[in-house]
């Protein structure tokens, strides 16, 4: 993960991606005998404008601050996203000093009394690292109760790579996953000397290999809103639109939201998890209580939440 390295290993796998038709080099159709998929640092070079010494001290991380013209070329060259240009940048970026233990991110009073009030719509704030600083009780019902995790593990990637009831509850895992990784590495271009990320990249890199996979592909991906397909073993399937706010004054939080379109089954599903939460919180306090099944979370709901679904 440092900068040194991860500048040319962006490079190389952009390079690798971007074959020589799609890059418009003339006379390519009809070659043949190249030994390489992608461009050669050769083509990359004089598409970008630059010699193919320069361009080879970049990949090799021999040269770590290249200029705005010279991203802006390469941006051009691999013809990379906004998000993509931004992490490229990031990497870019002159060796900076960090503290060795980065400090704690805090959650305003006001954003968590915000977040308990939406009692209709799953709602949790991500940091750095993808760690989860806050959740309401219908977010801790649909994905899970990070409350009751140790600190260190009350991370978004963690939990979609290490626990299996994530795989389970997302019917398009593999998407999912993808995408979190590509947002992992952007955090790792923001913040390339932070030890805990470093530390969670390696214990996922170690025990996942669909995580090493991806992390190595080097994609870069930017939650800003979307849909999910998901599925709650209490209540059924349930189709969320989410989107993504960064939190003004609050650098680096981000309040996810997930909402259902009314009307639909999943809009009435979430709102028996609504129901069905509410009772996992009263069998809380009741000794021997049990959690409604989801028959029993219907007749709650059909009734209005008048009669006892235990």
């Amino acid at each position: 993960m440092a900068g040194r390295t991860a500048l040319g290993d962006f490079l190389r796998k952009c390079r690798a991606g971007m074959t020589p038709e799609r890059a418009g080099i003339p006379g390519y159709i009809g070659q043949t005998g190249r030994r390489v998929g992608g461009l050669r640092r050769e083509e990359v070079a004089q598409l970008a404008g630059m010699s193919v010494d320069y361009y080879t001290r970049l990949e090799q991380g021999r040269h770590t601050s290249p200029s705005e013209p010279v991203l802006d070329a390469l941006g051009r060259v691999f013809q990379l996203d906004a998000t993509a240009r931004a992490h490229l940048a990031d990497l870019s970026r002159p060796a900076r000093r960090r503290a060795k233990q980065a400090p704690v991110q805090r959650v305003r009073p006001a954003m968590h009394q915000m977040i308990a009030s939406l009692v209709d719509h799953p709602a949790f704030i991500v940091g750095n690292r993808t760690d989860i600083l806050a959740s309401n009780t219908l977010a801790r019902a649909l994905l899970t109760d990070w409350t009751r995790l140790p600190p260190r593990h009350r991370n978004y990637t963690r939990w979609v790579f290490l626990d299996p009831a994530a795989r389970a509850a997302f019917l398009d895992w593999a998407t999912v996953a993808a995408e979190v990784v590509g947002t992992l590495r952007l955090y790792a271009g923001r913040f390339p000397d932070d030890p805990q990320l470093s530390e969670l990249v390696g214990e996922l890199t170690i025990k996942s290999p669909d995580f090493r996979m991806w992390w190595n592909g080097h994609h870069v991906h930017e939650r800003t809103n979307g849909t999910k397909r998901m599925t709650h073993p209490a209540v059924g399937p349930i189709t969320v639109r989410y989107e993504a706010l960064a939190l003004s004054g609050d650098p680096d939080q981000t309040l996810f939201i997930y909402t259902t379109d009314p009307g639909s089954p999943s809009h009435d599903n979430l709102r028996l998890l609504v129901l069905w939460a509410n009772q996992q919180q009263a069998n809380a306090t009741t000794a021997g209580g049990r959690p409604p099944t989801e028959t029993r979370a219907r007749s709650f709901l059909d009734t209005g939440g008048m009669s006892d679904p235990a």
